[in-house]
């Protein structure tokens, strides 16, 4: 077989390494001309950038997506008009493991209930955050569990994929700027569910709509009674928490592994992760809310008072219902990025820094002992940074300097 590998970021060189470790012929291709590609080269993998040819397609028998490969990308087109497959990473980390995987997936808080399962399960996290699937090929023992967070880029392209167990912990507007309609975004969300037959399990907020595929659903809400407190703060993480607990108990997880957890855990980086105090003042690192609703419910775990740096590459959402939470809370907004203008817009009183370490000068001036200065964008990073990773990173070392 002969796989075209596009786009040569973590999840693109996980799966290149892992089919040439099975003696396929792989082919790996990234518009970037400085796209890393030393391990490739050594393994066999025939490497081309800077380039989409479809020429490439010539002689291939399958293409592998990365997810931050558009669907409309050069190549990816011609090889659908060829009748090439098109997989995602994860589809064919899916055919490479055999160990049951658990899905998650959601607008928000993937990240911290993927982690927070994989502590009760004890077992491997991968996917959208962290090591790719296929990164796990031969390193973990047969029947394990595997926790796989799962974007809507990740699940567009899968055919065959199937968790045994599959969670869905909300739906709200995402990724307009890629899916075009909440619809589009709605539907690669659930295809989650879509192969999941009788013996499977289907984890949904109460009350969700229907759902494609055969499994048996189980429900759960913020409300739910929980085996043991809750160590991180916040709402939705208690929704986040009651969903991972229903998912462990399905996977057969003990009560006393499930309460340990929840009793331990502390949270994630870049989500609600406290950086620091100075003066009185408490900095909460919060770059991964990319979009209003993760912004929304960060806002909502605090009750102190708050200065709220927002700001980066918007998502074509309304930013409305954010500023309203803002003026209820009598929030004190610092934009940056590009989006600071139509932020600007719907929140009306606020300050324009134009750059993170500009807002954290200011937020932390302004800000009085016992009050908080929150980072969380309600944008994506790519205006200002390489990632949220990087954005919250900055944001800790501007904090440091602080001191």
């Amino acid at each position: 077989m002969t796989a075209l590998v596009l786009g040569l970021a973590r999840s693109g060189r996980a799966a290149a390494l892992a089919l040439a470790r099975r003696g396929e012929r792989v082919i790996g291709v990234d518009r970037s001309p400085d796209a890393e590609v030393g391990r490739l080269a050594e393994a066999g993998v025939e490497v081309h950038l800077g380039t989409e040819e479809a020429l490439l397609l010539e002689g291939t028998d399958l293409l592998i997506k990365s997810p931050g490969v558009p669907a409309d990308s050069p190549l990816v087109a011609a090889a659908r008009q060829r009748g090439t497959p098109v997989w995602s990473e994860v589809e064919l980390g899916s055919r490479l493991l055999s160990n049951p995987l658990l899905g998650v997936t959601g607008t928000n808080g993937k990240t911290t209930t993927s982690e927070l399962l994989g502590a009760m399960l004890e077992a491997p996290v991968a996917g959208n955050v962290g090591r790719a699937l296929t990164e796990l090929d031969g390193e973990v023992e047969a029947g394990k569990w595997i926790v796989c967070e799962l974007s809507s880029f990740q699940l567009e392209d899968v055919h065959q994929f199937r968790p045994q167990i599959g969670v869905l912990l909300n739906l709200e507007p995402d990724h307009l700027d890629r899916h075009g309609t909440f619809e589009a975004y709605r539907d690669a969300k659930l295809r989650i569910f879509e192969n999941q037959g009788p013996g499977d399990t289907a984890v949904v907020p109460r009350g969700f709509g229907e759902v494609p595929g055969g499994a048996e659903r189980l429900e759960f809400s913020a409300g739910d009674p929980l085996p043991a407190e809750l160590r991180i703060p916040g709402a939705h993480n208690r929704e986040n928490a009651a969903a991972a607990t229903v998912a462990a108990r399905a996977a057969g997880a003990s009560e006393a592994q499930i309460s340990e957890a929840l009793r331990v855990f502390p949270g994630v980086p870049h989500r609600l992760e406290e950086v620091g105090e100075v003066d009185g003042v408490r900095f909460v690192n919060d770059s991964k809310a990319t979009n209003a609703a993760a912004a929304r419910r960060a806002i909502a775990a605090f009750e102190q008072p708050l200065h709220v740096i927002l700001g980066g590459l918007g998502k074509n959402e309304s930013y409305a219902d954010l500023a309203a939470d803002l003026r209820v809370r009598q929030a004190r907004a610092y934009l940056i990025g590009a989006a600071a203008p139509a932020l600007g817009a719907a929140i009306g009183d606020h300050e324009l820094s134009g750059d993170l370490a500009t807002a954290v000068r200011a937020a932390a001036a302004a800000a009085k002992p016992g009050e908080i200065v929150l980072l969380s964008p309600a944008c994506a990073s790519y205006d200002q940074f390489h990632d949220f990773e990087e954005r919250g990173d900055e944001f800790r070392r501007l904090v440091g300097e602080l001191r």
